[in-house]
């Protein structure tokens, strides 16, 4: 399974009803953009620290395979 697919599957497993596009952008930096009604009434803080919850165990360790998240866009679902 390649990474991208990995971050992808573990927000979706802490944010059920996520939609995750992942881009890879070299030497373990990312961009994400995560869209779900669970952002309802959230601010920008609060959305990126669920996101960012999700991903820690990813990112910690020497050998962690993400060293950054570069861009990280959270959106509610189009109507």
């Amino acid at each position: 399974m390649s990474i991208n697919q990995t971050i992808q599957d573990i927000i979706i497993e802490k944010i059920t009803d996520a939609q995750v596009t992942v881009n890879n952008t070299g030497q373990g930096h990312f961009s994400l953009v995560v869209t779900t009604p669970e952002f309802i009434e959230k601010n920008m803080l609060a959305r990126h620290k669920l996101v960012m919850s999700a991903i820690a165990p990813l990112m910690s360790g020497p050998n962690a395979p993400v060293h950054a998240i570069d861009n990280l866009i959270t959106m509610l679902p189009t109507p």
